[in-house]
């Protein structure tokens, strides 16, 4: 049994807007994740994002062997961060 009707009457809030604003918060909460660990990659190398990360890969200023699976996070990380950013719009 769902408690969103509980929570609700506990609350002295409508069922929907309880949803509502759990998704909400839920997702805010997602996106500072995602964004704090992009920072804390983007610090680590220097980078403001994707694009340059690869850009310094390719011109040889960093190291593939040892740093591809921070690329990769941060290419999924970026891309997740877009679609929380989505999510958030359709909630509002």
């Amino acid at each position: 049994m769902s408690s969103i009707p509980k929570i609700s009457s506990m609350l002295n809030m409508g069922q929907e807007d309880l949803e509502k604003e759990s998704l909400k918060t839920y997702l805010h909460i997602k996106l500072r994740r995602c964004e704090s660990e992009i920072f804390n990659i983007a610090k680590k190398y220097g980078i403001s994002s994707i694009e340059e990360f690869e850009d310094r890969y390719k011109k040889g200023e960093i190291e593939e062997e040892g740093t591809w699976e921070d690329f990769f996070r941060l290419d999924h990380l970026e891309a997740e961060k877009e679609a929380i950013k989505k999510a958030l719009e359709v909630v509002r």
